[in-house]
């Protein structure tokens, strides 16, 4: 099957989804001796009152706890390939926005699909954007142009951002570890209310999770530290009210930056799809995970860091993803009444596209990355909420050093693996009309072709 012009909004080339983008070195790049790297950084916390995102309700902002960020870090290798990865506070960048920025730094930076990876943490007390979960919050004209002009105003910060972490490119050396973390709960196999109880009486806790924290430094010749990437599989969803902050997330990157002067910390969500930081809904509670966190980010800088050799190898693809069964009209035309609020929603709007004439395609295309870094570091990116089965078959499939995050370039839904398709339930089951697709659920071989298509991925970075 091929992806449609209307599907790649007119930018990508009109490929096969088989087909990937593996960037060569820039014609006339000078060989140097190692990386370079370039970091930049901006606020994104709103100024005006668009809700907060998550929870599907209408939630204006009260205050705030601490700034939201949007940062970049750079890498140019020996041969002048570049790679960019922004990190962010936004609960969910969705493929309406992510499209418009990867198009205007191709027009703008000469940069690649492949060479740019954007991801958000998935913080619930952040900001809405576009038309990301668009059938979640009650309908008001004031708001959607509220949160329109606000995501206008972050794609320009976003190529601005990108620019300047380009234009700080310098010389650094770049180091990696692996320290643990064990505040995320598998909240499929234990019920929320009972994990206090359950943990203080030392009772282990039911479900697979990753505890593990990858770590990557950014130093400068001279010894200075730069930047700490660091990543936890994990829902920052300790909190559900109405005041701006970067959750736990956003605690563990303050207090890295206030303990190491002068570097930016920036945080990405490995495969927390099916993860929460439990107990939760505390101030307090949040602060302890994000010092949790950085504690584990503190004891790993502390012990003999890997030194990841000159070297990016990209590669990217689209995958499509089929659904299990599209919506019919007579479906929606029931649910148009429904007493699920969002399904209500979701349904009129679906019909309203009927009706103008649109079809529902039985597919949608699934962002997945490869960054292979000297031959220690290789990066898996994928998008929307993977659940933690990923990381765990991808770490063992490919070996040290690979690091798997979800929650890139595009809020599609949860991504379940096999196991969590088969049990159902709310991360596997019919509930893709939440995040405004056209189906309830995916079809049963979702694992099968993502595991595929990062297998074509890795082995074009690897050979």
């Amino acid at each position: 099957m091929t992806l449609t012009d209307r599907t790649l909004r007119g930018w990508l080339l009109t490929a096969t989804v088989a087909a990937a983008w593996i960037v060569p070195c820039r014609e006339g790049c000078a060989a140097e001796s190692g990386w370079k790297a370039g970091i930049s950084r901006a606020v994104i916390t709103p100024e005006t009152d668009v809700w907060l995102a998550g929870y599907g309700t209408k939630r204006p902002p009260d205050g705030k706890l601490h700034e939201l960020w949007m940062k970049a870090l750079a890498l140019e290798d020996q041969r002048g390939q570049r790679a960019v990865l922004i990190t962010s506070d936004f609960q969910g960048v969705p493929r309406s926005m992510s499209d418009r920025v990867f198009a205007r730094l191709k027009e703008r930076y000469q940069l690649d699909r492949a060479q740019v990876m954007f991801t958000f943490s998935h913080n619930h007390c952040g900001p809405r954007l576009g038309d990301d979960l668009i059938d979640y919050y009650p309908v008001e004209a004031g708001q959607e142009q509220l949160v329109a002009d606000y995501t206008d105003r972050m794609v320009i910060r976003c190529v601005e951002l990108v620019g300047n972490a380009l234009a700080d490119l310098a010389p650094a050396n770049l180091q990696q570890g692996v320290g643990r973390a064990t505040f995320a709960v598998n909240r499929r196999n234990n019920r929320e209310a009972e994990v206090a109880d359950l943990i203080a009486a030392g009772k282990p806790l039911a479900g697979p999770v990753d505890h593990s924290v990858p770590v990557l430094t950014v130093t400068r010749p001279d010894g200075r530290l730069s930047a700490i990437l660091f990543g936890y599989a994990c829902h920052p969803t300790t909190l559900s009210f109405q005041t701006w902050c970067g959750d736990y997330p956003g605690f563990a990157q303050q207090e890295l930056e206030q303990a190491h002067p002068g570097a930016t910390a920036m945080f990405v969500n490995t495969c927390g799809g099916d993860q929460n930081p439990l107990p939760r809904r505390k101030v307090e509670l949040c602060e302890r995970y994000g010092h949790q966190l950085a504690t584990a980010v503190e004891e790993t800088l502390q012990q003999p860091l890997a030194p990841v050799t000159p070297g990016l190898k990209l590669a990217f693809e689209l995958v499509d993803l089929p659904y299990l069964k599209v919506v019919s009209r007579e479906e929606l035309e029931g649910l148009r009444t429904d007493t699920n609020a969002i399904r209500a929603r979701w349904a009129g709007r679906l019909l309203k596209k009927l009706d103008g004439g649109a079809t529902f395609e039985a597919a949608y295309p699934y962002p997945i990355h490869a960054w292979q870094l000297g031959g220690e570091m290789l990066v898996i990116g994928m998008g929307a909420e993977t659940v933690v089965d990923y990381a765990l078959r991808f770490k063992s499939e490919y070996g040290p050093g690979t690091w798997v995050c979800g929650y890139a370039d595009d809020m599609i839904s949860y991504i379940p693996s096999r196991r969590v398709w088969d049990e159902g339930g709310y991360e596997g089951g019919s509930n893709l009309y939440e995040y405004g697709r056209p189906a309830f659920r995916w079809a049963g071989d979702i694992e099968d072709r993502i595991a595929a298509a990062v297998e074509r991925q890795v082995k074009r970075v690897k050979d």
